[in-house]
């Protein structure tokens, strides 16, 4: 289980340096900017953003987990070929993110409208953004989250555990940025410039380890090989 929360951490931190994600946490924090003259409303808009993202996935697992598992016969067919079922999810969630698989997506941005009621919202408006980009899924998030999330969750059949840690996950940059904005603004944009090739490497290193292990597990689970 402790294997599990660290994955689940991991692929929720993976998740929000993602170009796509990272835009909308980019909205975010520049919502959070507007209040860089009180650091402590710095700091707490950045963790009421964190936890509208929380748990907003936390929400969406829960139902999609305890639907799958409250259903006799779909729990039955889980426990049966939930392994033989991760093999190929891992395999593809890898090459969305080697980016061999790819979808056209549209989100990211704040209509207007909605950028004036978040703002009218005052401190609060921090975790209607949160829910709102959460919502907001990409095609490398939504391979992270129903690719890996969720089967992992279902495996180790943790409906609010491992959710609640990749949401945590997303929002972390989020709160070290808020603390960058209230120490200095300036030193923001050299933490974005260290952040982009790290983003690269790291999804293609977790993109590699999700093919080898999903063809590890279709060898041993489909096609009954055993090393």
């Amino acid at each position: 289980m402790i294997s599990g929360i660290l994955v689940g951490l991991w692929l929720g931190i993976l998740t929000s340096i993602s170009p796509c994600p990272l835009a909308t946490n980019i909205a975010a924090i520049s919502y959070i900017s507007k209040k860089v003259k009180n650091p402590r409303a710095v700091f707490f808009t950045g963790l009421l953003y964190a936890l509208g993202r929380m748990l907003t996935y936390l929400v969406i697992a829960v139902l999609l987990v305890q639907g799958l598992l409250a259903i006799p016969a779909v729990s039955n067919f889980l426990q049966i070929y939930m392994n033989k079922i991760l093999g190929p999810l891992l395999i593809i969630a890898g090459m969305f993110l080697l980016d061999l698989l790819s979808f056209s997506s549209q989100g990211g941005g704040l209509s207007d409208g909605l950028q004036k009621r978040v703002e009218r919202s005052g401190i609060w408006g921090a975790a209607i953004l949160g829910i709102i980009f959460a919502l907001s899924f990409c095609p490398v998030s939504a391979a992270l989250f129903f690719g890996s999330l969720i089967p992992l969750a279902v495996k180790y059949k943790s409906a609010f555990i491992l959710p609640s840690v990749y949401g945590l996950g997303t929002g972390l940059p989020v709160l070290v940025f808020a603390v960058l904005i209230a120490t200095g603004a300036n030193r923001v944009a050299r933490a974005y410039d260290k952040l982009v090739p790290l983003e690269k490497w790291a999804r293609r290193a977790t993109g590699i380890v999700f093919v080898l292990v999903g063809i590890y597990l279709c060898i041993v689970h489909i096609f009954g090989l055993n090393f």
